[in-house]
């Protein structure tokens, strides 16, 4: 199992939208930069990822699913898109914020902290252990 970090805009499309759509989950449409549409690409279903509230709060909340591997973008007629299906697994008992990431050994090197603008991100094991303990959940 690999594992990925998803960001969104929790007014547009937050970690509440996702749990709301249940077992069925949705299609994380609309990313339009290929090194995040690569990393779709080379999603199985089964990875696991962070939900991250971008702009607004600016932490990891919850975990989510693929629950379908890479496939056309529903919402464009351009080929060059891809996206996942995702579903929520369960939320954080704490949010992790971006600046608590920032001073957390072992956290230096994640993607979140040294590219902060690209949407969908893979996460190294350590990494996902040590933000699962910081959000009150084990890894």
């Amino acid at each position: 199992m690999a594992y990925w970090l998803f960001k969104s805009e929790p007014d547009v499309f937050g970690w509440d939208h996702l749990a709301a759509k249940g077992v069925a989950g949705e299609e994380w449409t609309g990313v339009r930069n290929y090194q995040a549409r690569n990393n779709m690409r080379a999603m199985k279903v089964g990875d696991r990822g962070f939900f991250y509230h971008s702009n607004i709060g600016k932490a990891v909340v919850g975990i989510m699913e693929v629950i379908r591997e890479s496939a056309p973008d529903s919402t464009t007629d351009d080929p060059r898109w891809d996206c996942v299906c995702v579903r929520a697994v369960m939320p954080f008992a704490r949010p992790v914020s971006l600046d608590t990431c920032k001073v957390q050994p072992g956290l230096e090197a994640m993607v979140l902290i040294n590219n902060s603008r690209l949407s969908v991100q893979p996460v190294t094991g350590a990494e996902w252990e040590i933000i699962c303990r910081l959000g009150g959940l084990d890894a």
